[in-house]
């Protein structure tokens, strides 16, 4: 795991104790520091907590917390260290070095954010302390990429296209293990973060060798004053960057347009990814369609800029094999296509998939995002047929209507069952729902597992 001497001694209060929390605390705790950690969730408590005999609670090789003190108002052991377990919304926070949050907890309306900025506490995530940590650990890099969509892409391709040049990389943030839970690169080496506005809402000091924006369009605007507010979110990853380092953006919207005219001093250390370039994408089997194209721009500008030979990011390219759930063909039967996009979780997201291929029975609804789908209509043509599914089934059937043929299916088996039955050879099924998922799944993952499992059993 990654640890600093930065926090031996410091106290600190964690709220959330799933994977990435969980980390947090572990790495806290064998620094030195005094951690009160939470989570709602019974079970996640246990998880973390240190047993009495010492075994349990821990991962293998992880280190053992030297106290677990029951009270809301613990005290330093002689090294400065140990864990307990109280809810922060409870006790007083005054003296506390930070609050760490999970990115899920909505610090603009969670009382505990409250309290902290009444106690002049820091509120931070595991990414700042990862900023932190950066100086003990050995000479290395950092790429950030953010954007409303494709940024998993484009970190695991950055990913990719490092270990295929023999680049000792890590990945991490929102995608992967939590960074801090990661064993430190060598030196040399280079961590390539996913970072939501939600993370970036906790970090102030992570300075990026590479910071990339990809896309703003509305989105999570529960947790935001306003699109123009989740705007500025994104582009703090900037305002936290030394100039002198590089900055990527990609400017084919009005908001990620006006955040690289506000960079526009850094000159070469800027590069502008326009919409629409043209370029040849046949050698890349997991790379289809136009929003790729801006993904592995992305991609290949932050790789020549970490010094990257152009060979061996033409052969990373060639051999990328995609991430589960966006884009992921499935499955070619009787000459149809049948693709996974389960994580096209809003309408900007799925309408580069249609625009990826030429004739598609299309696949979406869930809980829906946004109540229209206009920001897919450029693209209406390339569909044969929709099938509807979920909360927002009846309400994207009326908007498609006078545009296409449409299926009310309800069900997910009942729209693959009917797509596959009446698509052609060199069509496409595909699953872009436009939607949230937890109407009818866990989440978009056990979405995209149970499409794939319905067109596995296609006879």
């Amino acid at each position: 795991m990654i640890t600093s001497p930065i926090w031996r001694g410091k106290r600190f209060a964690v709220l959330g104790l799933a994977r990435s929390g969980a980390a947090t605390v572990r790495a806290l705790v064998a620094s030195g520091a005094e951690v009160v950690a939470w989570d709602s969730d019974p079970a996640k408590r246990e998880a973390i907590s240190p047993s009495p005999l010492g075994g349990e609670g821990r991962g293998e090789g992880e280190p053992q917390a030297e106290s677990l003190v029951a009270a809301p108002h613990p005290t330093l052991s002689p090294e400065g260290r140990g864990l307990s377990l109280a809810d922060p919304e409870t006790i007083d926070l005054t003296g506390f070095d930070g609050l760490i949050v999970s990115p899920g907890v909505p610090i603009n309306r969670h009382p505990v954010a409250a309290r902290a900025r009444a106690a002049n506490v820091p509120i931070i995530g595991d990414i700042e302390l990862f900023a932190q940590a950066r100086a003990s650990l050995p000479p290395h890099k950092v790429v950030g990429i953010t954007g409303t969509n494709g940024k998993s892409t484009t970190t695991a391709l950055i990913h990719h296209i490092l270990e295929t040049a023999g680049a000792p990389a890590r990945l991490g943030g929102n995608i992967g293990k939590p960074i801090l839970g990661e064993e430190p690169l060598p030196a040399g080496g280079v961590y390539v973060l996913e970072l939501s506005s939600y993370q970036i809402d906790l970090t102030v000091s992570l300075d990026c060798e590479v910071a990339i924006l990809l896309n703003i369009t509305p989105d999570h605007l529960d947790r935001y004053d306003g699109f123009e507010a989740y705007a500025a979110s994104k582009a703090r990853l900037f305002a936290m960057q030394s100039p002198q380092y590089t900055a990527i953006i990609g400017i084919g919207d009005i908001a990620s347009g006006e955040i690289a005219r506000g960079l526009s001093a850094r000159g070469e250390h800027l590069t502008k990814i326009a919409p629409g370039v043209c370029m040849d994408q046949s050698r890349w089997p997991s790379l289809q369609g136009p929003h790729n194209a801006q993904n592995a721009l992305a991609a290949i500008a932050a790789c020549q800029a970490l010094g990257v030979s152009e060979a061996d990011i033409d052969r990373g390219l060639e051999s990328f094999r995609g991430l589960p759930h966006r884009m992921e063909l499935v499955r070619t039967l009787n000459g149809v296509a049948f693709v996974n996009d389960s994580k096209a979780t809003n309408p900007e997201s799925v309408a580069p998939a249609l625009a990826a291929f030429p004739r598609i029975h299309w696949i979406l609804g869930g809980k829906a995002k946004a109540d229209d789908l206009d920001a897919c209509a450029p693209h209406f043509g390339h569909v044969a047929r929709a099938y509807t599914i979920g909360e927002a089934g009846p309400r994207f059937a009326a908007l498609l209507k006078p545009h296409m043929p449409v299926e009310e299916s309800g069900l997910l088996a009942t729209a693959v069952t009917s797509a596959a039955a009446q698509a052609q050879s060199g069509d496409t099924v595909l699953l872009s729902p436009a939607c949230a998922s937890f109407d009818q799944f866990r989440d978009f993952e056990d979405r995209g597992d149970r499409f794939r499992a319905v067109v596995e059993a296609l006879a």
